[in-house]
């Protein structure tokens, strides 16, 4: 096995990055699949397997380490909160959606495990929440690179760009954030 290779690393970086629920490497995975410098079929897989697992150890903590990780959520009742009215809410479809929702897509595992969700349910409703997720991104990033490719292009042109489209992302969701968090 070659350890220099862009492959090599990058399916580690799939699984690493997937595991916490990233949704840029997944893009990122469809992207180097369309280029052919990864298979996109284990990019995929591996990409799957990751984020189960990943949300899968969050509902682990909520369930049987609630003390050990209050400390960390202190400053984020308000989204716990949210979470916990979106699983409420949705149900089921929680799962799904959470996969979706960057700030939030940590505490919603947390939040069913906290409020004696099933264990067994929410691992099945999981996988499919996990491969809906993977293959949205995935694929949608994959058929889309040509585009991604020339927007990168654009940037290297006009390395201005990079900033301003970062911090508009970056201000968005937090504003997005924000609203959803706040008292009514």
């Amino acid at each position: 096995m070659d350890f220099s290779s862009l492959e090599t690393w990058g399916y580690f970086a799939i699984a690493f990055f997937a595991f916490g629920g990233s949704l840029f490497i997944v893009a990122a995975a469809g992207v180097f699949s369309f280029m052919g410098n990864m298979d996109l079929t284990t990019a995929l897989a591996v990409a799957t397997v990751s984020n189960f697992l990943g949300d899968i150890f969050l509902f682990y903590l909520g369930k049987y380490k609630k003390k050990e990780i209050q400390p960390y959520f202190a400053k984020h009742k308000r989204k716990i909160a949210l979470a916990t009215l979106i699983m409420r809410k949705y149900g089921v479809s929680a799962i799904f959606i959470q996969k979706f929702l960057y700030g939030i897509k940590t505490l919603v595992p947390l939040s069913m495990a906290l409020s004696k969700y099933d264990f067994k349910k929410f691992a099945f409703f999981n996988v499919f929440a996990s491969i809906v997720f993977v293959l949205t991104i995935g694929l949608s990033s994959y058929y889309a690179s040509e585009s991604i490719i020339a927007f990168f292009g654009v940037i290297k042109e006009r390395p201005w760009i990079a900033p301003v489209v970062l911090f508009s992302i970056i201000g968005l969701v937090w504003f997005v954030m924000e609203r959803m968090t706040k008292k009514k």
